[in-house]
């Protein structure tokens, strides 16, 4: 860190999500943006004039070897994480890693070793993990308010048809989303987050069965699982990138419900109904800024570089492993799998159902 206490970043990528993050960090008290890197020099450029960033790479080993860079953020399309995140490891810096961490848990396994041997920091930013809202219902649920949780429902969707690159309605093949070379699909792209959030509260399942409509390509166009727990638990999760859905979510407990009725990963309000006694509404606290704002990922990353922890306990690295099987062992029930991969390396917990697959 600088001699004022700044923690300096380097953003590597150039695309929404790094624009998005960058202008939060942008406005966040003792964060400095000094580089960023993108394989193109000329969009790494732009980028830097855009937030006033001093220095831009036309590689990402550039960016990698700049020892005045504290903490690197990636912001690569996921089948790129692995890459990207071991090149900074590598060269000794510290990493905030995009979800989902990786493509598969062999990939997330080899990052989280090679920074618990190089004592760096790694997390996954998962945005939601730090959400304060988020955080108060986990104390809620923890605090015993509903009781024992029985059940979770969590879902994410989004209308393909409607975004900018869709044509004709439809979103072409070479498309991220459609791209099995990218780690395309609805799984991985926005299931991650209803998965994340059952675990968040229950841990990481002992059964996972799951039921996906495929594309031509051979990614997951929607996809249901069905999480189970031995105690008793169940989670039910969906997923769509062919149809917007409420992104609501629901956690029922022996005693009661908390319902979040929209946007559960950044919500601006939850409802807590307990047996017996009148619903209380718990919402946001207008000083944590907008619900969709990076700041509080940016500034548990910071704060632990400031205690010297290599790990957040907000985001466990061993939570992201956690979740990173399941993701695998839902895309093994469905039949979903990226180039490169291996027959037989996917988790293989709970009974195989038959995939349906359509062509679109």
């Amino acid at each position: 860190m600088s001699n004022d206490g700044r923690v300096r970043w380097g953003i590597l990528a150039t695309g929404g999500i790094a624009a998005a993050f960058t202008a939060d960090l942008v406005d966040l008290p003792d964060a400095e943006v000094v580089a960023v890197a993108s394989r193109s020099e000329e969009s790494a450029k732009a980028f830097a004039e855009r937030f006033g960033i001093p220095r831009a790479y036309g590689s990402w080993s550039a960016l990698a070897e700049d020892g005045d860079v504290d903490v690197v953020y990636v912001a690569t399309p996921h089948s790129a994480h692995r890459a990207a995140a071991g090149m900074c490891l590598e060269a000794g810096r510290n990493v905030l890693c995009e979800k989902p961490f990786t493509l598969n848990v062999r990939e997330a396994e080899e990052l989280v070793g090679l920074a618990r041997e190089r004592g760096r920091f790694l997390m996954e930013a998962m945005w939601m993990y730090c959400n304060p809202l988020v955080r108060r219902l986990t104390e809620v649920v923890r605090d015993g308010a509903i009781g024992d949780v029985r059940t979770v429902q969590a879902d994410f969707g989004l209308a393909g048809h409607l975004l900018p690159e869709a044509r004709n309605g439809i979103l072409p093949p070479s498309h991220r989303l459609r791209d099995p070379a990218q780690g395309g699909g609805a799984l991985l792209d926005l299931g991650v987050y209803p998965v994340s959030f059952a675990q968040l509260l229950l841990g990481e399942p002992s059964d996972v069965t799951g039921r996906a409509v495929l594309s031509d390509e051979g990614v997951d166009l929607q996809t249901g699982a069905l999480l189970s727990w031995e105690s008793g638990a169940i989670a039910s999760v969906h997923c769509s990138i062919v149809g917007g859905t409420a992104t609501s979510a629901s956690v029922t407990g022996s005693q009661g419900r908390i319902d979040i009725p929209n946007g559960f990963f950044y919500p601006d309000r939850f409802v807590l109904h307990q047996d017996g006694r009148e619903p209380q509404t718990f919402t946001a606290d207008p000083a944590d800024g907008p619900r969709n704002s990076f700041r509080h990922e940016a500034g548990e990353v910071m704060r632990a570089l400031r205690a010297g922890e290599t790990e957040s306990p907000l985001v466990p690295l061993d939570g992201t492993l956690a979740v990173m099987r399941t993701l695998d062992a839902i895309r093994d029930r469905v039949g979903v799998r990226y180039p490169g991969e291996h027959p037989g390396e996917d988790d293989r917990r709970g009974d195989e159902l038959v995939t349906v697959t359509t062509p679109v």
